[in-house]
């Protein structure tokens, strides 16, 4: 089963549901079922046509729900109403879905859940598992969101700030390798860069192209973490680097600064550096407190006193580190890598052996338990 071809056909088949008529939550539970069927038959019997074969199935699927349950008048009308069949247009509705789950009707973590469940093709449990909150909790807040964006007008715009941060969360979830989501999230932010003349849309975009140029060199062979400072950088896709970096350089330009562009402002001087011991850190420190400004994310200030530690030294990237709260997640794996800067091997590995109790992905589990192993045999010598 081609789970990549699903997934990509997903949001036109949802599109072309919503576009004969049916409400979003119904077209919604009907291309689920389509897609089950297709996993259950397309092993044996492959169709030529993957998009128009799963459009019948979705669409007969939303027309026995509705005989089940709306009134015979308008059944009626939705049977008669069925298009003959030939193939389907290629119209590609994905970036409209994403403006119509990003309703601002809907809360901005309702908006993200539902798109990544309806359109960036994530299961519930995926998507819960990146809130912190039980799976249960996560199909109650995707089924209450598609309720409510059930019967609006599929051409009526949604939030660009929510679509963003869509967007960037499909990106991470497709970076860290669970579902390989990064190539659609960029795919459809440079379609919404055509379509809409926005700096923060150029900075996404920017952003992403400069993470994804390193994706090659994050891991080692058997799948462990490789951190940015031991990547082969000549393995670093140069063509999306320099894509990036014109890109951000026409946003920045716009003097209209957002969260994104100071991301990607950041990973351009990590990408311009030929050797990590050559990063600018004094500049990216500087990025940082641009951001801190847009932001004020606990998340981004511990990033700070990393750049801190790099540039000012350890003891500092400490002191900046001792105002945020203990149970900011990764605080410990920080404070145990500025802790071996400084010297301080014994707690140092303590603390990456409590990071790695923490760690919230197996692979940084076991890069934090490498860590602190090698710094405990650095002792017992």
């Amino acid at each position: 089963m081609n789970e990549a071809l699903l997934r990509s056909l997903t949001p036109s088949v949802l599109g072309v549901l919503v576009r004969r008529g049916a409400d979003f939550a119904a077209a919604e539970d009907a291309v689920q079922d389509a897609l089950v069927e297709a996993v259950r038959v397309w092993p044996g019997e492959r169709p030529r046509d993957p998009k128009g074969w799963l459009v019948t199935v979705a669409w007969r699927r939303f027309l026995d729900a509705t005989r089940a349950e709306a009134a015979r008048r308008r059944r009626e009308d939705l049977v008669h109403e069925e298009p003959m069949p030939g193939p389907v247009p290629a119209v590609d509705d994905t970036l409209q879905l994403y403006f119509l789950c990003a309703h601002p009707s809907l809360t901005p973590s309702s908006a993200v859940a539902l798109t990544l469940r309806a359109v960036g093709g994530l299961t519930t449990r995926q998507i819960a598992r990146a809130y912190l909150v039980p799976e249960a909790t996560m199909a109650q807040r995707i089924s209450r969101a598609k309720r409510t964006v059930s019967g609006v007008p599929f051409d009526q715009p949604g939030d660009v700030a929510t679509v963003l941060r869509v967007l960037y969360l499909v990106f991470n979830e497709g970076y860290s390798g669970d579902v390989d989501l990064a190539a659609e999230a960029i795919r459809i932010t440079r379609r919404l860069a055509v379509a809409i003349d926005h700096p923060e849309v150029a900075g996404l975009l920017a952003l992403m192209l400069l993470h994804h140029a390193r994706r090659a060199t994050r891991t080692a062979p058997d799948g462990s973490l490789v951190p940015l400072a031991e990547q082969d950088r000549d393995r670093w896709d140069t063509k999306a680097i320099a894509e990036g970096v014109g890109i951000l350089q026409g946003a920045l330009a716009r003097d209209r600064l957002g969260e994104f562009q100071a991301q990607a402002a950041i990973a351009a001087l990590h990408a311009d550096a030929p050797t990590a011991g050559e990063t600018d850190w004094v500049q990216i420190v500087e990025w940082y407190d641009e951001l801190v400004g847009l932001t004020d994310s606990p998340v981004v200030r511990l990033n700070r006193a990393v750049a801190v530690g790099e540039a000012d030294g350890p003891r500092a990237g400490l002191n900046e580190l001792a105002s945020l709260s203990d149970t900011l997640p990764r605080r410990t794996a920080v404070a145990a890598y500025l802790h071996e800067r400084d010297g301080d091997l014994p707690m140092a590995a303590r603390l990456y052996a409590e990071a790695a109790h923490k760690a919230p992905t197996l692979a940084e589990r076991d890069h934090l338990t490498r860590q602190a192993a090698r710094i405990n045999a650095d002792l017992r010598n």
